[in-house]
């Protein structure tokens, strides 16, 4: 399976070892929007409550919190989120209480980029099952293509019609900046398309996207050429 699907992703690397973790999380970069490392079971929670990363990989036995306990405390809440464990040693005991876990991968070490990629690969294929059509734009703001839906946080944002239209191509286009000949065409194909329109239309869809105050202008100005939509996940 391709690994497209992970680049706008955060993940999350729990390792006591920091050699390891070192050379893992430069390898995950790779691959990752963003990779986050944590020491412990209990900074990998400090992370994974401030960021809301969408993939976890941890090492079972750390100092503090092991892994399993770290990986129990995010299934009290998050059932869906992507865990791959990494050991040392195969145990059945472990290999039982990953499967309890819901863990999609146990990694036996030494992880080679081989074993990480396969991990990887795994996670993908989780979050497109879980995720079908849900894009992120960040942690708290979300696009369901499939039912045409914007949320932010627990709340629905009402969208009018061009609105709609505009924002559904650009998330569907968000590889590259959409021309102002496509909006032309899309929105105001028969009366065509002012820049006064245009510009009410971007600056009333910007208003409702800063619902929450959150980080980030989603919708950006490429000069000369349209816009095209930036994610901060």
């Amino acid at each position: 399976m391709n690994l497209d699907a992970l680049k706008p992703l955060t993940l999350l690397y729990v390792e006591d070892e920091p050699l390891i973790r070192q050379n893992a999380v430069e390898y995950l970069s790779r691959y990752c929007h963003k990779v986050y490392e944590a020491k412990d079971g209990l900074e990998g929670l400090e992370i994974y409550n401030t960021h809301q990363p969408d993939v976890i990989i941890t090492d079972i036995k750390m100092p503090k919190l092991s892994g399993l306990e770290f990986a129990s405390t995010i299934r009290q809440n998050d059932k869906t989120t992507p865990i791959i464990i990494t050991t040392a040693h195969t145990d059945t005991e472990y290999l039982l209480k990953a499967v309890e876990l819901q863990l999609i991968k146990y990694l036996v070490k030494p992880i080679t980029s081989e074993k990480l990629k396969e991990a990887l690969q795994m996670a993908c294929q989780t979050l497109v099952s879980n995720n079908v059509g849900l894009i992120s734009l960040n942690t708290q703001t979300h696009y369901d293509t499939l039912n045409q839906t914007l949320t932010i946080g627990n709340t629905i944002i009402k969208l009018t019609h061009n609105e709609l239209l505009f924002f559904d191509f650009l998330v569907k286009n968000r590889q590259r900046a959409i021309t102002y000949q496509e909006i032309e065409n899309l929105i105001w194909a028969y009366e065509g398309m002012s820049m006064d329109a245009l510009r009410s239309l971007v600056r009333g869809l910007r208003k409702k996207l800063s619902h929450g105050k959150l980080e980030g202008e989603f919708i950006e100005n490429v000069s000369g050429v349209g816009y095209r939509l930036k994610t901060y996940t």
